[in-house]
């Protein structure tokens, strides 16, 4: 079977700092492949080593069939690569800009302007206006039809919604979602766990490794906890307590609730916890049993780690 990227024990250590420690995974051709995870999970070097800007101190990658290391300027043709801060020129105008990259990749905008055309028509009333004065929703657009005028095989895109507002991550997923659909490989990373249902699979990542490689459908069912809802009056100490209930695994705060998990073989525990948290003082507790989303699950694995 041909892969789209394929990487075998990757290692990259900065100083005293493992920012890489022995990654392995595989991506399809035509896959929208998400690595999810906070700050510091190595993302970003992983997506330097694959677009050919950083080496490996250990391992092997190879993307499109080519070894990164090897064959470097093959595979600079053939990607696109978006990184994580805006890197466009700023003084450049959005229509300069597009026009520059596309001379660099040996091509025009007119040759491949139907790859663009849906992110373009957002941007065409600005086409004038200099990138560094553009919004964050409209640069990160600018920057994907940059990383797409040379209508490459596959996209590396490094956290492209950080920063943005919540309706035009939204529509930066529409658009990778029209690019999946043309058959081009994706590789997106984020910190939003939201985000990773928008993919085809994940890689789960924290601290250089890698904790988990399924579709987001096969991660939230291998949970292997029941998971709890608990809301009350004074949730700073509702925290405290449910840590300290005997069935307790874990517990963390989510949004307006506390999410608390707890060993399957206890069954229910709905009454025993009610009580235990009326013994406790708090009164007329909502508790409810609730399916686990991407976010539980990463907590989950990162403390059996």
């Amino acid at each position: 079977m041909s892969y789209g990227v394929i990487a075998e024990g990757l290692r990259k250590r900065y100083g005293q700092v493992d920012a890489l420690k022995g990654i392995s995974f595989s991506v399809r051709p035509g896959e929208l492949f998400g690595l999810i995870g906070p700050d510091g999970a190595g993302k970003t070097t992983l997506f330097r080593i694959l677009a050919t800007l950083l080496l490996p101190d250990e391992g092997h990658a190879e993307v499109l069939g080519l070894d990164v290391v090897r064959d470097w300027r093959q595979i600079r043709r053939l990607v696109g690569y978006m990184p994580g801060r805006f890197s466009l020129y700023q003084d450049l105008s959005v229509e300069e800009n597009l026009r520059f990259f596309a001379t660099i990749f040996q091509t025009t905008v007119e040759a491949n302007y139907d790859l663009i055309r849906d992110i373009y028509t957002w941007l065409e009333p600005f086409k004038n206006r200099r990138a560094g004065k553009l919004s964050g929703g409209m640069k990160q657009k600018l920057a994907l039809c940059c990383a797409l005028i040379h209508r490459p095989k596959l996209l590396f895109l490094d956290e492209p919604t950080t920063g943005v507002d919540p309706v035009s991550r939204v529509e930066f997923w529409d658009t990778l979602d029209h690019l999946r659909a043309q058959g081009m490989t994706i590789l997106v990373s984020t910190p939003y766990m939201d985000e990773a249902a928008r993919c085809d699979r994940i890689m789960l990542t924290r601290e250089g490794e890698a904790l988990r490689t399924d579709t987001p459908v096969g991660i939230r069912e291998a949970y292997p906890f029941a998971l709890w809802s608990v809301r009350s009056v004074d949730m700073p100490r509702l925290l405290a307590d449910l840590r300290r209930f005997p069935e307790a695994v874990a517990c963390f705060a989510f949004g307006d609730s506390h999410h608390l998990a707890t060993p399957l073989s206890s069954g229910n525990i709905s009454e025993p916890l009610r009580n235990y948290l009326g013994e406790l003082g708090h009164q007329s507790p909502i508790i409810e049993r609730i399916e686990p989303g991407i976010e539980d699950c990463f907590m989950a694995l990162s403390q059996m780690e």
